[in-house]
């Protein structure tokens, strides 16, 4: 059974959102907490940014312990477009609000979309 997940994007990052919307950015990561581990393949992906809304169908999951292992097997460009080396991804990722945290205890969970 397919199930919708509301996905949060925040205003200032308003950017990675314009990229899964126009299909330049086709994965989405997310820390791999007991909400994203639910999301399956087949599932819809609500984006929200603001009052802006995009959904996308997800093909395929993979789950990663580390930002190093998930950049070494899928590239940095593919998960964020905009980065240029796997540091500045990291300082992405733990300008997020206890994201360092959480992906040390729970890794990471990559959305490949439609």
């Amino acid at each position: 059974m397919t199930k919708t997940h509301t996905v949060s994007i925040r205003e200032v990052d308003r950017k990675f959102f314009k990229a899964i919307k126009d299909g330049t950015k086709i994965t989405e990561t997310r820390a791999a907490t007991e909400k994203y581990r639910a999301i399956k393949e087949g599932d819809i992906l609500d984006f929200v940014c603001g009052k802006d809304h995009v959904q996308k169908k997800v093909v395929g999951v993979k789950l990663f312990r580390t930002v190093e292992e998930m950049a070494g097997e899928l590239g940095i460009k593919q998960i964020m477009p905009f980065v240029n080396s796997l540091e500045e991804m990291k300082q992405i990722y733990y300008s997020f609000p206890n994201y360092k945290e959480k992906i040390e205890e729970f890794g990471l969970v990559v959305f490949e979309l439609e």
